[in-house]
């Protein structure tokens, strides 16, 4: 228990979204740089440890390794069969594992040239599937895209389309509740970005927000936007106003809603944390009501 770390700057809420009373806790175990947290059908926790190059379970308060080699995996998302799709550094592949284990690539190249380093990873509620490529996870000589690029996959190709031009290393992406814009964190330049969202190519932004070292995304069921920034889990109404910053003991680098909705999962540094609310978040893959 963290109750003391349990702060939060409150803009132009009454009332905190975490719930009244609850402590922050952290979950077991030593990780090197913990990221990708997703809730998925099994109700467990899959999160990711980059450098340590494997991916963790968390099943009730029991902690075990899911996949290692993981080939430094990042982000993660399920879709509504219970899918995993993951982000892979090492490998510079998206893929997909299926309820029976398998695992399968559905992107490795845009051009007939390398992926940079895919970051993050969401899913449409149309199905469509989007992902970032900075290049986080190579070297300056190793890149072979002209730039970093936030990808789509053609329905019926599964090729990779580029749907905009990212301002310095796309990170996090959410789409709004009804489908109809793409929240896009940009952690090197500063800010999210709001797009209008579609199977479109070269599309610009339509607003953006501002937002310290922005890194992964979520969402609320009130349509709020979840952001793990430089200064903590902050989160704006759909307009982009702040309406507050909940504090951890360490900087969050991703998040996600598990259990019944109204638990946050935040990966931070060598820690994952986890918060009751009081509001239910958006949880990849599962029903909405």
């Amino acid at each position: 228990m963290i109750a003391a770390l349990l702060s939060t700057f409150l803009m132009s809420t009454s009332e905190s979204f975490v719930a009244p009373g609850a402590d922050i806790e952290q979950i077991p175990g030593t990780y090197r740089f913990t990221e990708g947290p997703v809730w998925t059908k099994r109700n467990t926790l899959i999160f990711s440890d980059i450098p340590a190059n494997k991916l963790y379970e968390l099943d009730g308060k029991e902690v075990s390794v899911y996949r290692d080699p993981s080939h430094n995996a990042n982000g993660h998302t399920i879709d509504h069969e219970g899918n995993l799709y993951t982000c892979e550094h090492g490998s510079r592949t998206v893929t997909v594992t299926l309820k029976d284990g398998t695992v399968k690539t559905i992107a490795d190249s845009y051009d007939g040239k390398k992926l940079n380093s895919p970051n993050d990873i969401a899913i449409h509620p149309e199905g469509w599937v989007f992902f970032t490529d900075p290049s986080y996870g190579i070297r300056t000589e190793q890149q072979e895209q002209a730039a970093r690029y936030v990808f789509w996959l053609d329905p019926a190709t599964l090729k990779p389309e580029v749907f905009a031009t990212g301002r310095a290393q796309p990170n996090g992406l959410v789409f709004s509740l009804d489908g109809s814009k793409l929240y896009l964190a940009d952690s090197e330049a500063g800010g999210i970005e709001v797009y209008p969202a579609g199977l479109t190519k070269g599309a610009q932004p339509i607003a953006k927000w501002e937002a310290p070292g922005p890194d992964g995304l979520r969402l609320d069921t009130a349509g709020n936007v979840w952001a793990a920034c430089g200064d903590g889990v902050r989160v704006y109404s759909p307009a982009g106003e702040l309406l507050e910053t909940i504090k951890f003991p360490q900087q969050p680098a991703n998040l996600c809603f598990g259990e019944d909705g109204k638990t946050l999962f935040v990966t931070a540094r060598t820690g994952v944390y986890k918060v009751r609310l009081r509001i239910r978040g958006i949880m990849p893959g599962f029903p909405r009501d």
